[in-house]
């Protein structure tokens, strides 16, 4: 079966020059019958200052220590795309248009989502990209909760939202 072209393709290396790049074009169209998109494709050395590859949602980079050594490691996170993806998500299924949910099933609905996501995103170091959207779906369903009633929505005295949305069965990431 021949396919018109590959979308998705990385090739890691630790040195690349024209040869390299010609044999691998020549395996791809000639052997796999594939179309390689010159317009997209680029070589990367991710060791240089700011760069960086987005690939399948993940932004791959190479950062400094975080113990202020000199060694650098290959960094792996949830890119910006698949966050504002995310949150675009998070923000339908929060949307006016779903005021009729009562709180418990759209909490096990937002639960489902976000395990689902989190098992996703959950290789390298995705703790920043976590905060967020922990923050967001927050954000997200204590609006919800005082869009449904007249009467503004508030945790039980001496209780923080943090603590109620945890009560209620809200996973955090």
């Amino acid at each position: 079966m021949r396919f018109p072209r590959a979308t998705h393709l990385v090739i890691l290396a630790r040195y690349i020059d024209g040869q390299i790049t010609g044999w691998v074009e020549s395996k791809i169209e000639g052997w796999l019958g594939l179309e390689v998109n010159r317009d997209k494709t680029r070589v990367l050395d991710l060791r240089k200052e700011g760069e960086s590859l987005d690939f399948l949602g993940y932004t791959f980079r190479y950062d400094c220590d975080r113990k202020g050594r000199k060694f650098r490691y290959l960094d792996m996170f949830p890119s910006k795309k698949a966050l504002a993806r995310e949150r675009e998500h998070l923000r339908e299924r929060t949307c006016a248009r779903m005021c009729f949910k009562p709180p418990p099933v759209l909490i096990d609905e937002l639960n489902e989502h976000l395990r689902g996501w989190a098992n996703y995103f959950g290789r390298g170091y995705p703790r920043k990209a976590f905060r967020e959207i922990n923050a967001y779906v927050r954000q997200r369903l204590y609006c919800h909760l005082t869009r449904r009633s007249q009467r503004p929505w508030r945790p039980p005295k001496g209780t923080t939202f943090y603590a109620q949305f945890a009560q209620m069965g809200l996973i955090y990431l």
